[in-house]
């Protein structure tokens, strides 16, 4: 029951963790985003305890980015304790979503973000779809990209463009997806 902590108030996990009402009085989460794509979840019942459903499948055609804002604000709003983000598994929606809320309300870029979750929590694997409305939601915020899609032997990955802060080359390496 693996919870990774993204942040001091912030936490990722998939579903099993989010079930389990030591694990969150522990972490003191009063808010919980299940973007598992299940809505009849029995969540156990604390004093505080807020859930906000993203009702999404984890396919590449799914709609994740019209909740990037709603969760990223509920995420910045939640001043009395702190969140926890989970989908199934905690490897595709759930990290997507923290990713926009990191670029959106802690103003770093796309690729930023990724290694910031990636560095708490390996294995994380968001979809090809995910990804380019993360790459979208990016343009919008900053007006340009720090990751794009390639087109590699293994299909259409996305790939991290070291950003200019670090050099003027456009020199990159593979996401780990």
């Amino acid at each position: 029951m693996a919870v990774s902590q993204v942040s001091p108030g912030l936490y990722l996990s998939g579903l099993d963790p989010a079930l389990n009402p030591s694990v969150l009085t522990r972490r003191n989460i009063t808010l919980i985003v299940n973007a598992s794509g299940l809505e009849d979840v029995s969540y156990p019942q604390l004093d505080g305890l807020r859930v906000l459903h993203v009702p999404v499948q984890d396919e590449p055609h799914a709609p994740l980015r019209q909740y990037f804002d709603p969760v990223a604000e509920r995420i910045n709003q939640n001043q009395t304790g702190r969140t926890l983000v989970h989908c199934t598994a905690g490897r595709s929606r759930s990290p997507a979503l923290i990713m926009a809320y990191l670029m959106r309300f802690e103003g770093l870029s796309l690729r930023r973000a990724h290694e910031a979750v990636l560095d708490q929590r390996p294995f994380i694997r968001p979809n090809a779809g995910f990804w380019r409305q993360l790459m979208d939601y990016e343009r919008t915020l900053t007006g340009r990209n720090t990751v794009r899609m390639a087109r590699t032997s293994s299909g259409v990955l996305p790939e991290a463009l070291r950003d200019s802060e670090d050099t003027n080359t456009e020199a990159a390496y593979c996401v780990n997806v």
